[in-house]
């Protein structure tokens, strides 16, 4: 899977878009982690915090993410977008 992800070392921190995906990790080694749709921003530039929509529960927060949450654009149709500004760090998973 290859996500675009800001890290907040960069002093950037993670920014979305509405209809992008929230990716967190397992709370413990062994128990899944959860994703969501970003589907409301609280800012303009895209910092959190975020309403997501979670897929495992259909609930809409509004999530601060942590260390262990990443964004993964998405096009409208659901696929990765290949956008790399020069804060934007690849990773794959």
């Amino acid at each position: 899977m290859t996500m675009n992800a800001y890290s907040p070392a960069d002093g950037h921190g993670i920014h979305a878009m509405v209809g992008d995906q929230i990716v967190v990790g397992g709370p413990t080694i062994g128990k899944p982690g959860r994703d969501g749709e970003v589907i409301a921003l609280h800012h303009d530039d895209g910092s959190p915090p975020y309403d997501v929509r979670w897929s495992d529960t259909g609930r809409t927060t509004v999530f601060f993410p942590g260390l262990d949450a990443h964004v993964r654009h998405l096009h409208d149709d659901g696929t990765p977008r290949n956008e790399e500004g020069p804060n934007d760090a690849m990773a794959s998973h």
